[in-house]
């Protein structure tokens, strides 16, 4: 139970040193700031604990190392929601969320397909 609660008070501590971080600290609460600070470290683990072999706040590790890349998750869920805050970056997302979708369902289509022939003998996908 302890856990717990310093789980939330170190959530909302990063979510707030993101917001601060990433000037939208006026628009945020303080539920704002720990559901940034605990989902922000929730995507640090999926994205950044591989890259650096380090662990999260969602993980029960609160060492210096874990609460930066659980702040560094934060600032990137924030600048993802600063991108859907008009239309031009929602545009962006919705088409690398798209090509993405494209690129994984490929591998699983019909090798004999066309569209997914081409898809697979562009540079970068290889």
């Amino acid at each position: 139970m302890i856990n717990f609660i310093v789980w939330i008070i170190v959530g909302a501590l990063i979510g707030w040193a993101a917001s601060v971080v990433m000037r939208t600290n006026s628009r945020q609460g303080l539920i704002a700031d720990i559901i940034v600070g605990i989902v922000g470290a929730f995507l640090a683990g999926i994205f950044l604990s591989p890259l650096f072999n380090i662990g999260t706040i969602n993980e029960g590790d609160f060492s210096i190392p874990a609460l930066l890349i659980s702040l560094g998750g934060a600032i990137i869920l924030l600048a993802i929601s600063k991108l859907f805050r008009n239309v031009a970056g929602f545009l962006v997302v919705v088409i690398i969320l798209l090509l993405i979708f494209v690129y994984f369902n490929c591998w699983v289509m019909d090798p004999d397909s066309l569209f997914c022939a081409s898809v697979r003998m562009l540079p970068f996908v290889q």
